[in-house]
């Protein structure tokens, strides 16, 4: 299982990230784009991914990963458990969803690519 203070060590680091409170949800974005946010209980976790690959993802673990709310289905966006996410899982879809946002060279230079 994966807490706030365990995704905040891993996106904090990310260059441009901010860590936002909206509508008591807790949020990390670069500039105005969400790459990661919670619901209010912190037991899901919503995260950038392409709209192309989603469908494979939740079927891959339907316990695991969700559709988005109906209002979200438009954008990148995918969402998961938090309890059922480990640490490593969720270090990858982090920095996945912070690679989808950020210019290609920020990304690069920050990963060594």
């Amino acid at each position: 299982m994966v807490t706030v203070d365990d995704v905040r060590r891993v996106a904090l680091p990310l260059p441009r990230t901010s860590e936002h409170l909206i509508r008591d949800r807790v949020k990390f974005r670069v500039g105005a784009i969400v790459y990661v946010g919670f619901s209010r209980d912190e037991t899901v976790m919503g995260f950038a991914f392409p709209k192309e690959e989603r469908d494979g993802l939740i079927a891959s673990d339907p316990s695991k990963f969700l559709m988005p709310s109906v209002s979200d289905q438009r954008f990148n966006w995918v969402e998961a458990h938090t309890a059922a996410l480990d640490e490593a899982e969720m270090r990858e879809l982090v920095v996945d969803a912070w690679r989808m946002v950020v210019p290609k060279r920020v990304a690069a230079a920050y990963l060594g690519l």
